[in-house]
C-alpha cells in the first residue's frame, strides 16, 4: 500500500484560521444575548473575572488552526484536497467529534437546546469555511 502525503499550506491555515476566528466574532456578536442568557450570565460578569483576555484569544485562534490543520490532513489522508472534499471532510468532523462531544455535555449539564445549537452551529459553519480555505488554496 502506497503512503500518502500530506503537505501542509502554512498560509492556508493561517487564512483559515483568521476566516474562522472572524466568523466567530461575528456569529457570537449576533447571538450575543441568546447565548449569554444560555449560559446564565451577564457580559459584565464575563468582563470582571479575572481571565486574561488576550490567553482567551490566543486559545481561540490557536484552536482554530489546529483544526484547520486536521481538516486539511484528513482530506489528504483519504484522497485528493479539494474545496468539496475539505469542506465535506469539515462537516464529518464536526458531526464526528464536535456535535456529539457538545450533545452528551449538554445532555449531562442540562442545558438548553438553544445554547446548543448556537455554540455547535457557529463549529459546524466554521469547520466547512477552513476546508474550502484550505481545499481551494493549493500550494505552488
Amino acid at each position: 500500500m502506497e503512503q500518502a502525503k500530506v503537505k501542509t499550506n502554512y498560509w492556508a491555515i493561517i487564512v483559515a484560521a483568521v476566516a474562522c476566528f472572524m466568523l466567530e466574532a461575528i456569529w457570537y456578536s449576533v447571538f450575543m444575548q441568546a447565548w449569554l442568557n444560555g449560559i446564565d450570565r451577564t457580559m459584565n460578569q464575563l468582563m470582571h473575572q479575572g481571565v486574561n483576555e488576550y490567553l482567551q484569544y490566543a486559545t481561540a485562534f490557536v484552536s482554530t488552526a489546529i483544526m484547520a490543520i486536521a481538516i486539511s490532513t484528513v482530506t489528504q489522508l483519504t484522497g485528493p484536497l479539494t474545496a468539496r472534499r475539505a469542506i465535506k471532510t469539515g462537516a464529518l468532523l464536526w458531526f464526528a467529534f464536535v456535535f456529539t462531544t457538545w450533545s452528551t455535555e449538554y445532555m449531562f449539564e442540562v442545558r438548553s437546546f438553544a445554547l446548543l445549537g448556537i455554540n455547535t452551529g457557529f463549529w459546524l459553519l466554521g469547520a466547512m469555511l477552513m476546508g474550502a480555505i484550505v481545499g481551494t488554496w493549493k500550494k505552488k
